[in-house]
């Protein structure tokens, strides 16, 4: 039995078997492998002289390659000298496959042309294709639709959906001289970076869906980032059962306390148990405290992290600018949506939707 094919992913080693008898691929975590390096063995009674806490839990691997003779996978660690090298035989790791033809979830999709239409080359109505993009994808950006945010409001009225006021008002002007809205004493009304979050999580009932239509860029920055969220979880499920569980189990409260208005909700981060199969509220600046037992409180902050770690990788997001005319519509219930910082007069008009 020879390997015939390695593919080193940021956790674990995928390793593809010649044909025959067993898994045809295995999965390995790096740490697994890295446990049970040989090399970490008394030379005369093959006895492990290392204990696995002894180790880091994300172990550097410097090289890893298929063997001159096709037996084997050999990994160069960081913390081993240099010259000495890790061999880990075919047989040996289809014997103790523990993760044999796994198919994991794919992490979130970050290809901008996946969720981009040209408003000059629609050659159908655009409120039609807009929702079955949103259904879909979760996101779309159109490019040079134009100014005029209630003819939007107009297409989008047409599918089925209504506007939904918060207490900021109908429509947001989301730039920093802002004097139409109320309640702008928070970060969209300024000129700072905002991490990835959803809207209105201290609402029982979130909007739906969220226009930000691009009225004017800022001069520098104000790039905007969108992460499928659905997606997300999947793959945390698949990679680590234990955070997805608590991510989706653990409530934690929500208070959105500003000048005029306050809020409160108490829920888990991942709801498999809202309208539509699937809701996320997701938004660090509006997070109160945590209040968990003494022994469950590293736990969670390790899962929220993993999440968080997962999400704010720029690898596993759709990252644009928007020009004057373009507009982003995104699921808030499905979406995390960031921006970057800018400077200038950057104006984007923003809408909630819901269906009616």
């Amino acid at each position: 039995m020879s390997i015939v094919r390695i593919e080193p992913h940021d956790d674990f080693l995928r390793v593809h078997f010649s044909a025959g008898e067993g898994a045809r691929h295995a999965d390995f975590h790096w740490f697994w492998l890295r446990h049970n390096s040989e090399l970490d063995r008394h030379p005369l009674t093959h006895e492990r002289i290392v204990c696995s806490s002894e180790l880091s839990m994300e172990p550097s691997p410097r090289a890893v390659r298929i063997s001159a003779d096709a037996a084997a996978v050999e990994i160069d660690w960081a913390d081993h000298a240099e010259g000495r090298t890790s061999r880990y035989e075919g047989p040996w790791l289809r014997e103790y496959a523990y993760a044999a033809d796994r198919a994991p979830a794919p992490p979130p999709p970050s290809d901008v042309a996946a969720i981009s239409l040209e408003a000059a080359r629609l050659e159908a109505p655009l409120g039609p294709r807009a929702l079955g993009m949103l259904q879909r994808t979760g996101a779309l950006v159109v490019r040079g639709y134009g100014p005029d945010t209630e003819a939007l409001i107009d297409v989008f009225g047409a599918e089925g959906l209504s506007v939904i006021p918060t207490h900021f008002g109908r429509i947001e002007d989301l730039r920093t001289d802002n004097t139409t809205n109320s309640n702008t004493d928070q970060l969209g009304y300024t000129d700072s970076a905002i991490q990835l979050h959803t809207d209105q999580p201290f609402l029982e009932r979130p909007p739906r869906y969220q226009l930000l239509h691009c009225q004017r860029p800022g001069a520098t920055g104000g790039e905007n980032t969108v992460v499928d969220a659905l997606a997300a979880a999947h793959y945390l499920a698949e990679v680590d059962r234990p955070a997805f569980e608590l991510l989706r189990t653990v409530p934690v409260t929500f208070h959105r306390k500003q000048k005029s208005f306050e809020k409160t909700l108490v829920s888990p981060l991942l709801d498999f148990d809202a309208p539509g199969g699937f809701r996320i509220r997701y938004s660090y600046f509006t997070l109160a405290p945590h209040r968990r037992p003494f022994a469950e409180m590293e736990a969670w902050y390790r899962a929220y992290n993993r999440f968080a770690r997962l999400v704010r990788d720029a690898r596993h997001q759709y990252r644009f600018l928007l020009q004057s005319g373009d507009f982003l519509v995104y699921d808030n219930w499905r979406m995390l949506h960031a921006r970057t910082s800018f400077t200038g007069a950057r104006w984007l008009r923003g809408v909630y939707f819901d269906a009616r």
